[in-house]
């Protein structure tokens, strides 16, 4: 019986399909894309008037994402929401969070490459006593009725609070600090805690700078990091990042950029 010849694959075919492998193999980086949080929390985060994302964290981590060679997808999320989108893998990269063993578990981190960033008391403008607080650890065995964002870690001293089960079952938890906000205008509520830039900047833009105003009460001065996630990151991706996030600040890219939204 003759043998069953197969047609011979032909050479230009067999030329293009190399041609377009080496192709593919030369376009890693095309295929990158990363999902970036974004939520209202200005000067971080925001919708801009002319409708663009932007903020200090989106400029940062948005140019240093495009030097890695990823395109960007910007996903609105609450604080709570993004932790969990982290840990499940539909999140990426989520700046501006604070490390600790809960979160160790599911995330990388970058390391500090921010500079510190104080968390303080806000308070409604007149209230009494305000001004005999120093410290957080005041407000146990006072009357002071605190609110706080739910999942937001404001550093060892709010650790420490939250640990006493009488004071913790008194504060007010809220998704949204704009809600928070109102609520110490109108007397639901005596504080709360926020970053310092953040706090006066959302002050300013809700008309209440003259209502609410920050105390010398210091919760933490911790450098806020950035999270990855492990189920789609790996640790060299989270150190070139790291890398890159880190020759930006050098430049001063940071402090430009705080600054136009502070000072506009």
């Amino acid at each position: 019986m003759q043998a069953l010849r197969l047609p011979l694959f032909p050479r230009a075919c067999f030329k293009r399909l190399v041609l377009l492998g080496l192709a593919l193999a030369s376009l890693p980086l095309a295929a990158c894309e990363k999902t970036l949080r974004w939520d209202d929390d200005p000067p971080f985060s925001m919708l801009l008037p002319d409708g663009r994302i932007g903020g200090l964290y989106v400029e940062l981590n948005r140019e240093v994402l495009e030097r890695l060679g990823c395109q960007v997808r910007m996903v609105k999320l609450p604080w709570a929401r993004a932790l969990k989108e982290l840990e499940l893998g539909r999140l990426d990269v989520l700046p501006g969070a604070f490390r600790n063993p809960e979160r160790e578990v599911y995330a990388w981190f970058s390391g500090n490459v921010l500079p510190a960033s104080r968390n303080i008391l806000f308070v409604r403008r007149g209230l009494p006593r305000s001004d005999s607080l120093r410290q957080l650890s005041d407000l146990p065995g006072s009357d002071f009725r605190l609110g706080a964002q739910i999942d937001v870690s404001y550093g060892e001293p709010y650790r420490q609070l939250m640990a006493d089960p009488d004071y913790a079952a008194r504060v007010f938890f809220n998704p949204s600090r704009s809600n928070l906000w109102h609520m110490v205008d109108r007397g639901r509520i005596d504080g709360i805690i926020a970053d310092e830039h953040s706090g006066q900047y959302e002050l300013q833009q809700l008309g209440l700078a003259r209502r609410i105003v920050p105390t010398g009460v210091v919760v933490s001065a911790e450098s806020a990091e950035v999270a990855f996630s492990k189920r789609t990151q790996d640790e060299d991706f989270v150190r070139r990042y790291a890398q890159a996030f880190k020759a930006l600040v050098d430049k001063g890219e940071d402090r430009r950029i705080l600054q136009h939204y502070v000072n506009n």
